[in-house]
């Protein structure tokens, strides 16, 4: 154990992370397959956000949103998944005290703005479906520049609350965090001194930034169905489908996962359960939503073709 003393008190200046619960003959296989998801992400994620980029066609509020969530989902997997890459070929695991609280930070501040971001798109899609003739004087570049901004902001401000006073805290004699990164939850049990001050203030936030969104998502798409059954016909619940399938799989996956991992407290097997499901939103989520989000939108596929005929094209000059 790596610490220092303070006075009369040991202080940890490392954490030790056990990472997954994986027997050692499947180490190597696993370690490909976790490599294999995390480049998938990066690959996926990123051209998404290249090809709204370049792509005018998709200069709209919807994808505007879509590139800001690729690039979350991005970084998300990005925060977690090379430090526990690795930590599997690490003999010892460790990663710093500092390091460890600016990895919780970032996972905050990015899984945080993935709820924030969904629902923003949940309002552009009820937009879109409930109010189609006033859609481009509703969701204007000015609107959808502050939605994405005050997503930014608010998620930044609550990751370094949480940060500032996971900061305050001292860490004694146990540094052994039984998970492959530093999950907040597992600090405040490792924690030697009173933490009554960041539970309430998770108490608190957490309404704010997971209920509430959550809620706000249901309420988008509730007033969608609603809308919808008012005039049923095939042709408009099928593009209500197409409008919205992808967003409803991604917001499915998201919060069903937080809710079986915060919610669903389970006494058996529970670090494997955490694990498993925690794995499941920092890894498999980012590297689905591309896959979502592409394979079934035309908009997407004819984005990739008009940009590889202009790099032939180009090339051919």
């Amino acid at each position: 154990m790596s610490c220092m003393i303070e006075g009369n008190q040991t202080v940890i200046s490392e954490f030790l992370l056990l990472g997954l619960p994986i027997p050692s003959q499947y180490q190597h296989l696993f370690y490909a397959l976790l490599l294999a998801m995390y480049l998938t992400t990066v690959l996926g994620n990123l051209l998404i956000v290249v090809l709204i980029q370049l792509d005018s066609h998709l200069h709209t509020p919807m994808y505007s949103f879509l590139s800001n969530l690729s690039f979350s989902d991005f970084c998300f997997s990005s925060v977690t998944m090379p430090k526990l890459l690795q930590n599997m070929q690490s003999q010892v695991p460790a990663i710093p005290y500092s390091g460890c609280l600016t990895q919780m930070y970032f996972l905050l501040l990015f899984g945080d703005l993935e709820s924030f971001l969904l629902v923003a798109m949940a309002y552009d899609r009820y937009v879109a479906i409930c109010f189609p003739l006033h859609y481009t004087s509703i969701m204007s570049p000015k609107l959808c520049a502050s939605l994405v901004l005050l997503s930014w902001v608010l998620t930044t401000f609550h990751a370094m609350l949480h940060t500032l006073l996971m900061a305050r805290l001292s860490f004694c004699e146990d540094n052994v965090i039984p998970h492959f990164f530093c999950d907040m939850s597992v600090l405040l049990k490792l924690a030697c001194s009173d933490t009554h001050v960041n539970e309430l203030v998770i108490f608190i936030t957490g309404g704010i930034i997971l209920v509430i969104p959550f809620v706000l998502i249901i309420v988008s798409y509730a007033r969608i169905v609603s809308s919808i059954l008012k005039v049923p016909s095939v042709r408009g619940i099928c593009k209500a489908f197409s409008t919205c399938g992808s967003h409803v799989s991604v917001v499915s996956l998201f919060y069903g996962t937080i809710i079986g991992l915060y919610l669903c407290p389970s006494a058996n097997n529970s670090n494997v359960k955490e694990t498993v499901l925690a794995m499941m939103y920092t890894a498999v989520i980012p590297m689905l939503n591309p896959f979502i989000y592409s394979l079934r939108n035309r908009d997407m596929k004819g984005a990739l073709d008009r940009v590889i005929c202009r790099k032939k094209i180009f090339f051919c000059i």
